[in-house]
């Protein structure tokens, strides 16, 4: 029987309001189905507590097979973790003893995976990832670290991470099913496609029909700072709730499964050098860009120039 225990630290309880969100699988089915023996969950356990549950792990007596994170590893002030604690100690070190004796360690949510929202300049508090500070390897248990299973921390990136993704990615590992990892160490499976490809606004964005205002249907990439051609995600390939994604709903996305979001400056705008984005889409050379760009304009469809849809 499969154990799991869900931690918070620096956390909202973003990501678990959309673990409660799953349906493919809900994540009472995923207990069910994998007979999996949930040790705690803040939200979702009575009995004895988180003590009891921590007390039976470290003392040997309850085998940890996957050890989830939610919310960034609290380290100030001046590396001592007293910024976050339970029962006075410190956090950081507790999630360091689980995860010595985890088979597995999930970091769910960008928070826990980079750092995230707490991580941003000027991170008063010295917050980071477990295996990542920002973009940079490290964090809190250090590049090298690996669980009992063989690999390093498990990014389930995205504020909050994708319930499906969540409980998939949970039910792989229940199940043994192999998991392969991106550089950033978020899984491939679902961390391979940009929110861009599968975006209703696709076809603006090539043709160069851009928005200015938010309200419109044309491409929020150019003058809103949608980050959906630079952002690896499921948003637009499984939709949110089955029905929608902030592309669809008329937002920008704002690349929230990417070590370095927030970004630090204006969500809603897109740094330019003259008519040319400062950072261009996922593989797209700056060289042609802008002959590119004019050509496609000029070619644009009337329906998308009106931003009209066909009879």
């Amino acid at each position: 029987m499969p154990t799991l225990l869900w931690m918070q630290t620096g956390a909202c309880s973003g990501d678990t309001m959309a673990l409660l969100c799953a349906d493919r699988p809900a994540f009472e089915h995923l207990l069910d189905d994998y007979d999996m023996e949930l040790l705690w969950h803040p939200s979702l356990s009575a009995g004895g507590g988180f003590g009891a549950a921590l007390a039976r792990v470290l003392e040997g007596g309850t085998p940890l097979d996957i050890l989830c994170v939610e919310g960034s590893l609290v380290t100030g002030p001046d590396g001592t973790g007293l910024c976050d604690t339970w029962r006075g100690r410190p956090k950081t070190a507790i999630v360091r003893e689980l995860a010595a004796r985890a088979r597995h360690v999930v970091a769910m949510g960008t928070c826990a995976a980079f750092g995230g929202i707490h991580a941003a300049p000027p991170n008063p508090s010295d917050c980071t990832g477990l295996q990542f500070d920002r973009e940079r390897p490290g964090g809190l248990l250090g590049p090298d670290w690996r669980g009992g299973g063989g690999l390093p921390v498990i990014n389930v990136a995205g504020c909050p991470a994708h319930p499906e993704t969540m409980t998939k990615v949970l039910a792989m590992l229940a199940s043994g099913m192999p998991l392969e990892l991106d550089a950033l160490q978020r899984p491939a499976a679902f961390f391979g496609s940009m929110v861009h490809q599968g975006c209703t606004r696709n076809e603006y964005h090539e043709y160069d029909v851009e928005d200015r205002v938010p309200g419109g249907r044309g491409c929020m990439f150019f003058n809103l700072g949608c980050q959906g051609p630079l952002t690896l995600a499921p948003c637009n390939t499984e939709l949110w709730n089955g029905r929608s994604s902030k592309t669809r709903a008329g937002v920008p996305c704002f690349g929230c499964t990417s070590p370095g979001f927030p970004r630090d400056g204006d969500l809603f705008a897109t740094p330019r050098i003259g008519d040319v984005p400062r950072v261009l889409p996922l593989g797209v050379a700056r060289a042609g860009y802008l002959a590119y760009k004019n050509l496609a304009k000029a070619a644009a469809p009337e329906r998308v120039v009106k931003r009209r849809m066909e009879p």
